[in-house]
């Protein structure tokens, strides 16, 4: 027995219906279906759901029977005063009220589309990502559609990954983390994230300060500092771990660990300490537009290589219009 699935592509053990996973699609079954017993769910009476509907009782009816026809299963039970919906009619009923809400929201969006209201989008982002490709989509669309309201998390991929399937984000720009099933993802990716070494200006290590006269830092010149990680399975920290266990250089042992990019900047700034950060980030440091150059780029003989970041969706869980243009010009941006 196939499972019925709904927007999301969600099952129960309970509420399989039979068929090949595309009944549904061939069955000619409609909207109407579809709000006929989602009504009888909610009244419990045909008569009821026929008022809903606008149609009469006989026609109710007919459409009870169509459906059952399709599924070859039986939707509701009578009884002496009203129905009710048996397992499988549940089932039906909950994906309708999904589809329906669906629906709902499609035609609320795309009105507002319409009205140059617009809509609202709600992604997350690694910090390389955010600030390459997301922060130039988020100002090209403002530009195109003003109206449309946009929220973005930056967090590392675990949080990112399970806030999506939550569904509080759209879509987002990460990685699958490895605890979770990628059959739940559609993932796409985008780029490759390099990162390097940042300082406080005058630091020993940075490239002006005499004691390091102009030559690139070797990985064991960092033993006698500070450092500041992202927690431990974030995979910029896992590729800054892997530098040093692979030239059997012991790892640091004076850390903070911090997820926040500002609090890792406010020590680097305020102290001795080294912090790994994606060159994106370095860029806009050192940018007159960021930082003004507050915060040195250690040059290093080493590459820090991070894993590939990508662009990921729920599977089968459709974008409101709104996201998939945000989504859309993302991917222009890559090329």
């Amino acid at each position: 027995m196939a499972a019925l699935r709904g927007p999301q592509g969600i099952s129960s053990g309970y509420d399989e219906l039979p068929g090949d996973g595309e009944t549904l699609l061939r069955s000619g079954l409609s909207l109407r279906h579809m709000r006929m017993i989602a009504a009888l769910d909610d009244h419990g009476r045909v008569s009821a759901a026929a008022q809903v509907m606008n149609i009469s009782q006989p026609a109710a009816s007919r459409m009870i029977s169509e459906m059952e026809a399709v599924l070859e299963v039986k939707l509701c039970e009578r009884l002496p005063r009203g129905i009710t919906l048996t397992p499988y009619g549940k089932a039906l009923a909950r994906r309708a009220r999904s589809i329906l809400l669906e629906m709902r929201e499609a035609d609320r969006e795309i009105s507002e589309l319409k009205a140059g209201k617009g809509g609202s989008v709600f992604l997350g982002a690694v910090t390389a990502p955010a600030i390459e490709l997301a922060v130039p989509a988020i100002r090209e669309i403002r530009r195109l559609y003003p109206r449309i309201e946009i929220t973005m998390q930056v967090e590392t991929s675990n949080v990112l990954a399970r806030e999506l399937i939550a569904t509080r984000h759209d879509f987002i720009i990460a990685r699958v983390p490895e605890d979770l099933n990628p059959r739940l993802f559609e993932s796409r990716v985008i780029g490759v994230e390099k990162a390097c070494l940042i300082v406080r200006r005058g630091h020993p290590l940075s490239n002006g300060h005499p004691l390091n006269n102009g030559r690139a830092v070797r990985l064991e010149d960092t033993a006698a500092f500070d450092w500041v990680f992202q927690s431990g399975g974030s995979p910029l920290r896992q590729a800054m771990e892997s530098n040093f266990l692979n030239r059997n250089i012991a790892l640091p042992d004076r850390i903070l660990n911090t997820s926040s990019l500002l609090l890792t900047l406010v020590m680097v700034a305020q102290s001795d300490a080294i912090a790994p950060v994606s060159i994106q980030v370095a860029k806009f440091i050192q940018n007159p537009d960021g930082l003004a150059g507050a915060i040195d780029v250690v040059q290093t003989e080493f590459d820090i290589e991070v894993r590939p970041y990508s662009l990921i969706t729920v599977k089968n869980r459709v974008l409101s219009p709104a996201a998939k243009m945000l989504h859309d010009l993302i991917l222009r941006e890559v090329g």
